[in-house]
């Protein structure tokens, strides 16, 4: 499953896995606009879906990793080190479910800014 992440500088496709929980309640909630919020090298955007933390659930991922943060209800895109990183690593506020990857380079995300309007939508195959 794919999706199409815009806001006013750029956007960015990423690939889905269109077996989890997350992604199919995700798919339900499309399209959606929201706000970026950015925390480091991280964009995350609340997307008013609500699901359980899975069991495979990760804190700390590579960059272009397309999480949901359970926490805050939101889509966490980290494309470099947070402010809790050690060294390079891109690591999440909390353990993450993830649903898949961006397509192409993921430091585009550079490019939004706090308080950008954020959609998110299904790319029709």
């Amino acid at each position: 499953m794919q999706i199409r992440i815009s806001w006013p500088a750029g956007n960015i496709t990423a690939t889905l896995d269109a077996s989890t929980p997350t992604t199919q309640a995700l798919a339900k909630a499309l399209p959606l606009a929201s706000t970026a919020r950015t925390w480091g090298e991280e964009v995350y955007f609340d997307t008013g879906v609500s699901v359980s933390r899975e069991t495979d659930a990760r804190q700390v991922v590579e960059p272009g990793t397309v999480a949901f943060w359970t926490d805050g209800d939101a889509l966490a895109l980290p494309y470099g080190p947070t402010p809790i990183s050690r060294g390079d690593e891109c690591r999440l506020a909390s353990p993450c479910n993830i649903l898949g990857g961006l397509d192409g380079d993921a430091g585009l995300l550079a490019t939004v800014r706090d308080g950008d309007p954020i959609r998110v939508e299904l790319i029709e195959e």
